[in-house]
């Protein structure tokens, strides 16, 4: 039985071919994947990794679409989308743990913040992106990481299901460590009581975080979010637009004029015209500067992998 027909007889969740989509990432540009498969649950998600392995067939997952650059030649093998997940809470005398599905929005937790009064996760207002995506990348800004909420983080591999620990997994800079071939399908977030003071002074921080985003960051066209993580003591942006690119074309993508570590879709952009930017800055901003700029970006599909 070829793969095809075992998906189509085993997975209980949606599967399609040749699906289009540019539409599911926030760059809006890209081919299209072979298959799509959206499981059911954990339980159906390891079938279809199961089945993907015993036919060596490649897999990708595709959260929300941020920070994901979508080749033009579309994505070989099997993209999986998560199901959506119950939320769950379990409250006790420090506040309430939250049991989000990775496919919920990185949004959700300031919501849940506000709704209970709860406090912690300040830093996470307006990051685009999935709970799930932030798991995997530690997304974050200067005031804090992911890792900051989290308590344990739930894996599905062709090998079965599994909950570890936070301390279990390994956490750097933009990036959470995960085991080969796993995929994270639901996080546990710790948020925290606080009297009147620390809750003014958390809504305040999210208003003004907020109102930053807005004001500096290009939020009303489709965009790819921070292109490069940001060096040691410095900050991407800085560089990109101290190496004169600032509002650089190429195609329908440009180099944001209001966030130099942002690229933009202005219309008909291809990935190639977005990878093609870039590449320009990384390479601008070390032969003018000597510095190593690393993509935050994350390539799906038929690429060649970025030059470091």
């Amino acid at each position: 039985m070829n793969v095809r027909d075992e998906l189509s007889r085993h997975v209980r969740g949606e599967l399609a071919w040749d699906v289009p989509l540019a539409n599911r990432t926030s760059l809006r540009v890209g081919g299209k994947a072979e298959a799509f498969v959206r499981p059911v649950d954990a339980e159906d998600l390891q079938l279809v990794l199961a089945i993907c392995r015993d036919h060596g067939v490649p897999v990708s997952f595709l959260g929300g679409g941020a920070n994901t650059l979508l080749s033009d030649e579309g994505v070989e093998g099997v993209v999986i989308r998560l199901p959506v997940f119950e939320e769950e809470e379990a409250w006790d005398e420090e506040g309430a743990i939250f049991t989000l599905g990775a496919g919920a929005p990185i949004a959700r937790i300031p919501q849940l913040m506000k709704r209970h009064d709860l406090v912690g996760g300040e830093f996470l207002a307006g990051i685009p992106g999935t709970v799930g995506g932030a798991t995997a990348m530690n997304a974050g800004t200067h005031e804090g990481e992911f890792v900051r909420v989290v308590t344990a983080v739930e894996l599905v591999s062709a090998e079965g299901v599994r909950w570890l620990d936070r301390d279990e997994l390994r956490w750097s800079y933009r990036r959470c460590h995960l085991p080969a071939g796993a995929m994270v399908t639901r996080v546990r977030i710790r948020l925290r009581r606080a009297d009147e003071e620390g809750l003014a002074r958390s809504r305040a921080a999210m208003e003004a975080d907020l109102g930053y985003r807005k004001r500096t960051q290009p939020l009303h066209l489709p965009a790819s979010g921070s292109v490069f993580t940001n060096p040691e003591g410095d900050y991407a942006g800085r560089l990109v637009e101290a190496a004169g690119l600032k509002g650089r074309a190429r195609g329908g993508a440009r180099i944001s004029e209001m966030h130099a570590n942002w690229i933009v879709n202005e219309g008909g952009a291809t990935a190639a015209d977005v990878r093609f930017l870039v590449e320009l800055a990384r390479d601008e901003v070390w032969e003018r500067f000597g510095v190593s700029l690393f993509p935050e970006l994350k390539l799906l599909g038929r690429w060649q992998p970025w030059k470091i």
